[in-house]
């Protein structure tokens, strides 16, 4: 099989540039637009980069760039390990991170925070499949260098938090937003000891359930009112949860069907029924009150659809399961974070898809192999899994904090004017119309949510980088709108994971929380990526 698949490849790419003498493909669909290999790091062509954050005290988490297993091609300066969540350097409980400075000169005091969400998912997801400086994509042979990397742009930290998430080691203790957000700041300020960032302009980002982690880190950031090491300036937030799960999928599952019938294949029958049940249930009233601009009423304090005896979901209102069930009989492939996904599901190096027992013969999940621990300073005992299978809150969550756009994403956005929430608009877990939903529920700026809907092209600049691996799309690329310190852009073209499905357009989005670009519907070319300015 697999000789079968290099030969049809060697044959494709073949045919690109020799059948009839006939240009690559790929350039004639702009003429700014062009395949071509660019160097890994445009500023390690004459030589290597200092390494800005060597000393004694961030040596022994030094990782040899050139020694990570699998990887043909030096990484740079980079640094990974544990460290203490306490006052205690040496005390048990302990975050692991991965921190890639920027080798790009121009790059600012500043660092950018990634965390995934899960609750229990492992930042190193990020790392090696959105926008690490090495990316190795679920059905691709090995890893390939990232021309879309972060770190192109600033210096970023991957952190697997709270503790139970990845090589993280400790005993879970966390039982709500609020102590899971002073274990981070635990954590951040031995980090900013350690590498001598004080005073550094910090950004936190994240995605799916990191719409709980992020505001609520931030939050506590600026209540520290220490700018010595928690130096908040920006957040920016994927697919976020922020607000109740059933807002941001059940109550707007019907309008996402209806504009995606082409990959929701579903018969006349049951679309008519869960029409009905979008109307019975309630849904089809709420959104007609409640998503508007300006928004004139708040959302009930109990959303419809539930039983009045037991508080429980009513089995009929349960519509994303639903239809997730129905349109997995007709492509049993279905992805609710990507759906536009269809039979064969490749094999994933995180352990996607599938449960570990059916890893295929010979291969292995990657961050869980030893010679990879050593390489990056991982503790050799961790049974590392992508996501655990256990709770990462005590109590299992009992004590949740209630959703950030209750209060505290509003006071991040007023405290930094520099929000972002980005959504893919091909992910079905959470749905971009429930997203808005919660954000015109939400008090920022002394006003309740958007007072126009967003309607502005979001751009994203014809670029010349990449490699067949690494093509990311470009032009008019979906919508954004800012109001008030809040931005909000759906990206057309991407699932669930932005940076990893719409790579080109999540730098764009650092361009602009950054401060690089003053606009998301800016044509001004990309800054600091290797070879992009066209």
């Amino acid at each position: 099989m697999r000789s079968a698949v290099v030969a049809f490849l060697i044959a494709w790419m073949g045919s690109l540039s020799l059948c009839n003498g006939r240009e690559n493909p790929a350039a004639r669909r702009h003429p700014k637009f062009t395949r071509r290999a660019v160097p890994f790091d445009k500023w390690t062509r004459n030589g290597p980069v200092p390494r800005k954050f060597d000393s004694v005290s961030t040596r022994r988490f030094a990782v040899n760039g050139t020694g990570i297993p699998d990887v043909a091609f030096d990484i740079g300066e980079a640094y990974a390990g544990t460290l203490s969540t306490t006052k205690d350097l040496n005390g048990t409980e302990r975050f692991y991170f991965w921190f890639q400075p920027s080798p790009n000169p121009t790059a600012k005091k500043e660092i950018v925070i990634w965390l995934n969400g899960g609750p229990g998912c492992s930042s190193l997801e990020g790392l090696l499949q959105e926008n690490g400086p090495f990316l190795w994509q679920y059905g691709t042979y090995k890893p390939v260098p990232n021309p879309w990397s972060w770190h192109h742009l600033s210096n970023v930290l991957w952190v697997e938090q709270p503790i139970g998430t990845g090589f993280s080691q400790g005993h879970v203790t966390a039982r709500n937003e609020e102590d899971v957000a002073k274990q981070f700041l635990g954590f951040f300020k031995n980090f900013v000891e350690t590498f001598s960032t004080q005073g550094y302009k910090v950004y936190i980002t994240g995605e799916s359930y990191a719409g709980m982690y992020c505001p609520y880190i931030a939050s506590a950031m600026l209540d520290a009112n220490d700018t010595t090491h928690f130096n908040m300036k920006g957040m920016m937030i994927y697919d976020p949860v922020i607000g109740v799960t059933r807002l941001q999928n059940d109550i707007v599952t019907v309008p996402f069907i209806d504009s995606n019938r082409n990959l929701f294949p579903l018969n006349d029958s049951f679309v008519k029924e869960i029409h009905r049940a979008d109307k019975d249930c309630g849904f089809a009233a709420l959104r007609a009150k409640h998503l508007k601009y300006p928004p004139n009423s708040r959302l009930p304090s109990v959303l419809p659809g539930l039983d009045p005896k037991t508080g429980d979901v009513l089995p009929g209102c349960s519509l994303s399961q639903r239809v997730e069930d129905a349109v997995t009989a007709l492509n049993p492939c279905f992805n609710i974070y990507q759906i536009a996904t269809t039979c064969p599901l490749l094999w994933d190096v995180l352990g996607f898809p599938g449960a570990f027992e059916y890893l295929p013969r010979g291969a292995s999940i990657y961050f869980n192999r030893t010679d990879v621990k050593k390489a990056i300073n991982a503790p050799l005992d961790v049974n590392w899994m992508s996501c655990s299978d256990e709770s990462v809150f005590a109590g299992d969550g009992a004590d949740h904090s209630e959703p950030s756009s209750d209060n505290v994403l509003g006071r991040v956005i007023d405290g930094t004017q520099n929000v972002i929430i980005g959504h893919g608009a091909l992910d079905f877990g959470l749905i971009a119309n429930g997203t808005l939903m919660a954000i015109q529920n939400m008090t920022f700026g002394g006003k309740q949510g958007f007072q126009k809907r967003p309607i502005e092209q979001f751009y994203v600049p014809y670029h010349t980088d990449g490699t067949d691996a690494t093509l990311a799309g470009a032009g008019v690329f979906g919508t954004a709108h800012t109001e008030r310190g809040l931005t909000y852009v759906e990206v057309s073209l991407a699932g669930h994971m932005v940076p990893q499905y719409a790579p080109s357009a999540a730098y764009r989005h650092l361009e602009f929380l950054l401060g690089r670009v003053d606009s998301l519907s800016s044509m001004k070319p990309f800054t600091t990526n290797n070879e992009s300015s066209v």
